[in-house]
C-alpha cells in the first residue's frame, strides 16, 4: 500500500461521537493529506463587524479543465462546540478523486453570538464561493452541503431558506444567491418548537444558549430557526440520515423534515440507521453520501438507496 493510500484511508475514517453523548464535535485532522491534494486554511469570506468568518478549502492538486461541483462541510458541536478543522478529514475522499472542490466553514459559535447568527455565516460562505467561482474554476450552481447535528440543522436550513431575506445577513458578497444543489443532513434538529414539547417542555441547554433564552420565551425565534418552517417545492434535493435510538436529536425530527419536503413535492432521501444513536458513519453511509453527491453534483445516473442501515 502506498503512503498516499494510507493516508487518504486515515483521512475517511469515520465520523466521530464524543462518548458522553453530547451533539457531535469533530477533532481536528493533523496528518498530512494525499500528495494530490491541497489544503488551504483560513480563507477569509466575509466579516461580522471587526469579526472575520474563515473556511478552509480542500481541492484537487492538478484539477482538469472543467469547473468542479463544491462540497461544503459545516461542522457539528450543539452550535457551542467545534470548529472547522474537524471537517477537513471528511472531505479529502472526495477531493482526492478530483471531482471535487470542497470547503469546511467556520461560523460564529453560540457563546459568541445568538440566533441567526449562524446561518447569516454560512449563507456568506455560499455566497462567497458563488462569488468566486471563476478564481477557483468551481461552477457555482453545483455547491452540495453535509453536515452533522448541529450542522444538520445548518445545512439543512441552506436547503429550505434559500429564499429568506431576513436570514441571509450583511456578512459579505450580497450580490449572490445563497441557495444550494443539494443537502445531506446527519441527525440534525429540524422542529425546534417539538423538541420543546419532550419532557415536560423542557429544552435542551444548547437550543436555550442557541436562541438566547428559554423556548417558551422564545416561541418565534424557536419557529425561524426550524428548517421545517421554510420547506417548498422548489428546495433542492435532500439526504436525511438519522439513528432511530439517537438520544441527543430525537429520530422524530427527521421523520417530520422527511415528510414536510415530500408533502411539498422535494426530492427527499430517508435513510435509517437502525438502532444507530447520534453517530453516523461507516462504509454502508458513506457509499450513499457519494452516491447522491454523484447523482446531484456531477449528473450521473445513480442509484441513492433508503434502504435501512444498521448500526455498526
Amino acid at each position: 500500500m502506498t503512503a498516499d493510500r494510507r493516508r487518504l484511508m486515515l483521512f475517511a475514517a469515520l465520523l466521530i461521537l464524543m462518548p458522553s453523548g453530547r451533539a457531535w464535535s469533530q477533532p481536528p485532522q493533523k496528518s498530512a493529506p494525499p500528495e494530490n491534494v491541497t489544503i488551504q486554511r483560513d480563507v477569509e469570506y466575509g466579516k461580522a463587524g471587526d469579526r472575520a468568518l474563515k473556511l478552509d478549502i480542500i481541492r484537487p492538486k492538478q484539477p482538469g479543465d472543467a469547473p468542479l461541483p463544491v462540497i461544503v462541510f459545516i461542522h457539528g458541536g450543539a452550535w457551542r462546540e467545534g470548529n472547522k478543522s474537524g471537517g477537513v478529514g471528511q472531505l479529502v475522499p472526495f477531493a482526492a478523486s478530483g471531482n471535487y472542490f470542497c470547503a469546511s466553514v467556520g461560523y460564529r459559535l453560540s457563546r459568541e453570538a445568538t440566533w441567526p447568527a449562524q446561518i447569516h455565516d454560512c449563507k456568506a460562505a455560499i455566497r462567497w464561493l458563488k462569488a468566486n467561482a471563476k478564481q477557483y474554476n468551481i461552477d457555482p450552481e453545483k455547491i452540495g452541503v453535509w453536515g452533522p447535528s448541529a450542522g444538520g440543522h445548518l445545512v439543512s436550513m441552506l436547503g429550505t431558506s434559500g429564499d429568506v431575506k431576513e436570514l441571509e445577513g450583511d456578512c459579505g458578497s450580497p450580490d449572490q444567491s445563497s441557495r444550494v444543489a443539494c443537502v445531506v443532513d446527519f441527525c440534525g434538529p429540524s422542529d425546534f418548537p417539538a423538541i420543546g414539547r419532550l419532557k415536560g417542555g423542557a429544552a435542551p441547554e444548547a437550543v436555550t444558549q442557541l436562541l438566547g433564552g428559554p423556548l417558551d420565551e422564545k416561541k418565534e425565534a424557536a419557529v425561524a430557526a426550524s428548517p421545517v418552517t421554510y420547506v417548498s417545492k422548489d428546495d433542492p434535493p435532500f439526504l436525511v440520515v438519522h439513528g432511530t435510538n439517537d438520544q441527543t436529536v430525537p429520530f422524530a425530527q427527521a421523520e417530520t423534515l422527511h415528510a414536510a419536503l415530500k408533502k411539498a413535492g422535494v426530492d427527499s432521501t430517508f435513510v435509517r440507521i437502525e438502532g444507530g444513536g447520534h453517530g453516523i458513519g461507516g462504509p454502508e453511509v458513506m457509499k450513499r453520501v457519494r452516491a447522491f453527491f454523484e447523482k446531484h453534483l456531477r449528473g450521473r445516473e445513480v442509484e441513492v438507496s433508503d434502504k435501512p442501515i444498521a448500526a455498526p
